[in-house]
């Protein structure tokens, strides 16, 4: 059975923990970095990016996260999770985990008071995916070498590079496990390749 690790410093833990679940794959709260070794992929879920960071200081996972990513391990960030994997973050020197090729400005859709949901076209998704923007950053620019998966009012809200995955919104806080879903299957494929 696939392992799917969450992050478990902050943010909806208990959501995506759930949501892993009801795509048929087992999930596991990761709060020390040995934890690591026992999961097939990982979830960076939302919260605040600079709390985030100063507890992954704490903890010692940036160095062991990047190290998980060169396995080809398959990371999927949502909203403050996005932030923790970009390459480049707007008004900002330095990036933290620099995993994925793209720009990000952070609280890109406001303030908490205006959060709101909105019916996302997810590139590989029959029918639309209801987003959950809270405080949400999104994509403002992408290598060529990273896959745009979707765009929201002309901004991009999702990408994918190689085994590296991330989102602006809060897949966790609906009842649609699509997105979850097509992770879930990321971590397959490279159990499947590494069973070759």
């Amino acid at each position: 059975m696939l392992t799917i690790g969450v992050l478990g410093l902050q943010g909806a833990v208990r959501e995506h923990i759930q949501s892993i679940e009801a795509c048929g794959a087992a999930g596991k709260v990761i709060k020390r970095v040995e934890e690591l070794e026992t999961v097939d992929g990982l979830i960076i879920p939302g919260g605040e990016s600079t709390t985030m960071r100063r507890l992954m200081d704490t903890y010692q996972f940036i160095e062991p996260i990047k190290a998980f990513a060169a396995q080809g391990k398959p990371i999927f960030g949502t909203c403050a999770g996005l932030i923790m994997l970009a390459k480049h973050i707007e008004d900002r020197e330095d990036a933290h985990l620099g995993l994925l090729n793209v720009s990000v400005a952070r609280n890109s859709f406001g303030r908490q008071v205006d959060s709101f949901e909105a019916d996302v076209e997810v590139k590989g998704l029959d029918v639309p995916f209801t987003g959950v923007f809270i405080r949400a950053p999104h994509i403002i620019s992408a290598d060529d070498s990273v896959e745009i998966m979707a765009k929201y009012d002309g901004r991009i809200v999702m990408a994918k590079e190689n085994n590296i995955l991330g989102c602006s919104f809060h897949p966790e806080l609906t009842d649609d496990h699509r997105l979850t879903k097509l992770f879930v299957e990321m971590v397959k494929s490279y159990k499947t390749k590494q069973a070759v």
